[in-house]
């Protein structure tokens, strides 16, 4: 397979490294020098779904290129605001990383056999809960980013609990579980609480979470496959508004509804 030309890795670095120092010194950008670690946070979590969507696209290889180094930058900028603070720089990062890959694969790197990926699977976790040991993040539940996205925060919560054997037996009682929640939010709807119609929402979420969890698919992947096909329908939905004349908010309810089934008994075939 061929490979593309490959720049000096360390030289290119250096150079970006250097850009960073000068952007956030005295006479370097205003903007920059303002930022901190709470300020540069939000912009590290859209640069990672950036990256994520510029796979999903086929994977588009030069925006991929791109959307990757908008994400190192990050990791560059956050170095850059430790070092300053005297905590630890870059170089430090890869460091840390590098002693973690290798001390999570002795399978790699030690005389430990090779194992398939389900053992290795395995190992990675023990492995992890004794380095949240070794920083006292005691419990079955330490160590979940709260950062996280809700619903990926929900699928590690979840099979945290379920190795410990707190789960249901199978996937049809968590759809029991489903109508039960479900049953409890249509109850408080009359009320208009909106802070217990938002806890039993919450319920519903995290249980739909866990049903996901067993049948073994990843609940923002459907979720997104879920919008996408949104999307899809109704742009052809105003499509065949607009070939008669038609704008969704002029068509009316019934017209929109009628030409949603049309869509999805032609996606049907």
């Amino acid at each position: 397979m061929p490979t593309a030309p490959q720049a000096d890795p360390a030289a290119a670095l250096t150079r970006l490294l250097e850009i960073m120092v000068r952007l956030r010194a005295p006479n370097g950008c205003p903007w920059d020098r303002v930022q901190d670690f709470a300020s540069i946070a939000p912009y590290t979590i859209e640069e990672a779904y950036e990256v994520a969507d510029a796979i999903a696209r086929g994977p588009d290889f030069p925006q991929l290129l791109d959307e990757l180094g908008d994400l190192l930058f990050q990791v560059v900028y956050h170095a850059q605001m430790a070092a300053e603070a005297g905590h630890f720089g870059f170089a430090q990062v890869a460091e840390a990383i590098a002693a973690k890959m290798i001390r999570r694969h002795p399978h790699v790197f030690g005389e430990a056999a090779a194992r398939d990926a389900g053992m290795q699977t395995a190992a990675w976790e023990a492995q992890k809960e004794a380095e949240r040991a070794a920083r006292a993040e005691t419990g079955t539940l330490a160590g979940i980013p709260v950062g996280l996205p809700a619903l990926t925060r929900a699928l590690k919560i979840s099979r945290r609990a379920a190795r410990v054997g707190f789960d249901w037996p199978d996937a049809g009682q968590v759809l029991d579980k489903l109508e039960e929640e479900a049953a409890e939010l249509r109850a408080e709807l009359p009320a208009m609480d909106k802070a217990r119609q938002a806890d039993e929402l919450g319920d519903l979420f995290f249980v739909m979470v866990n049903l996901a969890r067993k049948l073994d698919l990843d609940p923002e992947a459907c979720l997104a496959a879920a919008n996408a096909k949104f999307e899809r329908r109704f742009r052809a939905v105003e499509t065949r508004l607009a070939q008669r004349g038609l704008a969704p908010a002029d068509a009316g309810l019934a017209a929109m509804e009628a030409e949603w089934q049309a869509v999805k008994a032609a996606e049907k075939g």
